[in-house]
């Protein structure tokens, strides 16, 4: 792959720097070191073509993602080790690793009704967090992928035997995140619920805990995380009522990087790392590994949605 000769090259300069030590004094060994290492530099950044954002990350040597925080088996800070696991952050080393095995990549938190703000303020390079691909979205940011397909479903306390369905929300206190196509979807399935807009989806189940709201409303997956976590108190109704492409979201018109993850994704689709990466972090939660999706190469932005008054 396009990094191993970097990696040769660094192996190199360390044995040239070692002779100069063994030969030489501290200042030759410092100055033959620094310049191998800004001669590996530009040799990684000069596999990408110049002006491009690969050859800027990897010249940068660093990177920063988008990713959630709270979400088991997607993206979630453990307590102990303050680091970010799960199968969002597993898509984005595979990503980077393509551009440079030296990248070092900075995990941000951004929860869903940042992620577009985040990716125009720049304050992100990409955002990989459960992050569905719509037309809506299409308008200010751009998507590679999917990445992976989740459907919309409902989670309960284990012994609310009241809700079944999507239809049984109605009359109901829900609760999801603002930002999310979760609040969209379930208003338009159960229109007479009474939806409740968090941060996150953890501040969701607290609501549902404490008896705020009846029932937390997101993908599957997302849900599965939470269920597993709860020790039996929250439980999955298993009624899907749509289908939620995940994205890699990144600035608006960078069709270079946007091809350029899009190859990444089917090289790991391909190559068998993907779903090494779902069954370590997903598959560890008790879903089943399934296949991936076929990415969607879109050109042309579609037409920004219209609504429509009512009489």
């Amino acid at each position: 792959m396009t990094w191993k000769p970097t990696k040769k090259l660094f192996a190199l300069a360390m044995a040239v720097g070692l002779l100069a030590a063994a030969c030489g004094d501290d200042d030759d060994t410092t100055t033959d070191t620094t310049e191998a290492t800004e001669q590996t530099t530009e040799d990684t950044a000069a596999e990408f073509e110049a002006g491009t954002t690969m050859a800027d990350i990897a010249e940068a040597g660093t990177i920063t993602v988008g990713v959630k925080y709270d979400q088991p088996g997607f993206g979630l800070q453990n307590p102990t080790t303050s680091e970010v696991e799960g199968f969002d952050v597993e898509i984005a080393r595979l990503i980077v690793e393509a551009i440079g095995e030296d990248v070092e990549i900075e995990f941000v938190e951004s929860v869903s009704r940042n992620r577009e703000p985040f990716l125009q303020d720049g304050t992100v390079d990409l955002v990989i967090a459960t992050y569905t691909i719509n037309d809506a979205r299409k308008q200010v940011i751009d998507f590679a992928g999917p990445y992976f397909v989740a459907e919309q479903d409902i989670m309960v306390r284990a012994d609310d035997e009241t809700i079944e369905s999507v239809d049984d929300l109605n009359g109901k206190n829900v609760c999801t995140v603002t930002g999310s196509t979760s609040a969209t979807n379930v208003a338009a399935s159960a229109p007479q619920a009474s939806v409740t807009l968090l941060d996150t989806y953890s501040q969701c189940a607290e609501a549902m805990t404490d008896g705020r709201v009846e029932a937390v409303t997101t993908d599957n997956t997302i849900l599965a995380g939470l269920v597993q976590a709860s020790d039996g108190e929250y439980k999955l109704i298993e009624a899907p009522f749509s289908e939620e492409p995940y994205g890699i979201g990144l600035p608006k018109g960078d069709d270079d990087f946007r091809n350029f993850i899009n190859d990444r994704l089917e090289e790991i689709f391909e190559s068998g790392e993907w779903a090494e990466a779902f069954e370590s972090t997903l598959g560890a939660i008790g879903l089943d590994t399934p296949e991936p999706p076929e990415v969607d190469r879109y050109t042309e932005t579609p037409p920004a949605p219209t609504t429509t008054a009512a009489p």
